[in-house]
């Protein structure tokens, strides 16, 4: 009887213990919901707002969101946005890249003064100790401000959040953020160019105009392709050289992506992507993982908004000097996606929904310092 007795108060600790669990985690998420901000606070430096021309010495506004309309505190619409002025803007986030840099801007210069449209390099210098931002400036004074630029934050951000102030400052009608480690060979650009154009060419350029100034009349998500490098046809090779441990390390993290977060692309950390530079602003404005992970949840939102994504298999080669720490890194990614999920599960992170001319109006929450 004492045995049946204790089998039954066994069973019912295990009930209760389940129950306070389920309790615990609805109280958690609720508390996180209530207590998260729905949309990330964008900060931006005074210092952070200007570029530098090192011929003249003068600083020069930047066309960036944040600091043209926050001191109007209204909604922001696609009409506030200012034109494009160049066919693309290249992205390159940096932090103590002085080693590596000047190959990656060699080869993307090298290329890019090859094709018949206007470019700009924007390269954000994420805080960095050693002398980025002199390395920067000497192209510079090579090339003048319209070709290249330089933004030297005040603080690491973190990868993520030093390519989102350099998409707000673009000028172009396209945006590509590349590593500064120049491991995608650079010429590898005209495949995401191709499959972007394929995408948009049954779209005139009139209506294309038309569609992005009348978001609030319906959404097409067709007419904004995201292209993104891949590596996942290099991962036997990668295999081959990497140890047992980051392996599994490389398979648990790409296993939790797919499981949580994003199921259309195998490669989600290839730092080599295109967008259309409209809902490039959209997507960064709404991201608010800085940091490694930052492209599971950028690809995420592509994903609820179901833009087309383009897997583009790129030339590959890994460059010494890597900033990810094999085991921290990878576990805080980790860390990164399941809070993404859940985060976007329990309705804590809002994502972006057309019309677009209500995200404009939600996405400026940012603070001049």
């Amino acid at each position: 009887m004492s045995c049946i007795f204790h089998q039954i108060f066994t069973f019912n600790n295990l009930i209760a213990l389940f129950v306070i669990i389920i309790l615990s985690v609805l109280f958690i998420s609720i508390l996180i919901r209530l207590t998260t901000s729905p949309y990330p606070r964008i900060i931006i430096h005074k210092d952070e707002r200007y570029y530098l021309d090192p011929i003249s010495g003068e600083r020069h506004p930047l066309p960036q969101l944040g600091t043209i309309f926050l001191s109007k505190k209204h909604s922001v619409t696609y009409q506030d946005i200012q034109p494009s002025t160049l066919y693309l803007s290249v992205i390159v986030p940096a932090y103590n890249e002085q080693n590596r840099l000047p190959t990656m801007l060699d080869e993307a210069i090298d290329y890019l003064e090859q094709q018949s449209y206007k470019y700009e390099i924007i390269i954000v210098d994420d805080g960095s100790r050693d002398k980025t931002t002199q390395i920067a400036l000497g192209y510079v004074q090579k090339y003048g401000t319209e070709k290249i630029r330089v933004i030297t934050l005040v603080k690491n951000r973190g990868k993520g959040g030093a390519i989102r102030i350099g998409i707000l400052a673009a000028r172009g009608e396209y945006c590509l953020f590349a590593d500064a480690d120049g491991a995608t060979k650079f010429s590898e650009l005209g495949k995401l160019n191709q499959f972007i154009q394929e995408r948009r060419k049954s779209y005139s350029k009139t209506e294309l105009i038309c569609i992005e100034k009348n978001f609030g009349n319906g959404f097409d998500a067709q007419m904004f392709p995201i292209a993104i490098g891949s590596r996942a046809h290099l991962e036997q090779e990668s295999i081959a050289q990497r140890s047992l441990f980051r392996t599994i390390l490389m398979w648990g993290f790409h296993f939790i992506v797919w499981l949580l977060t994003v199921k259309s692309a195998h490669d989600t950390q290839c730092g080599f992507k295109m967008f259309p530079r409209t809902i490039a602003q959209i997507l960064f404005t709404h991201t608010h993982i800085e940091r490694w992970a930052f492209d599971v949840e950028l690809l995420l939102l592509a994903e609820r908004l179901r833009l087309p994504i383009g897997e583009i298999p790129v030339e590959w080669t890994e460059i010494e000097g890597s900033k990810i720490v094999p085991v921290f890194s990878w576990l805080q990614m980790g860390i990164d996606v399941s809070l993404i999920f859940w985060n976007y599960t329990i309705g804590a992170y809002r994502y972006p929904k057309a019309p677009f001319e209500k995200i404009y109006g939600i996405m400026i929450q940012q603070q001049l310092l």
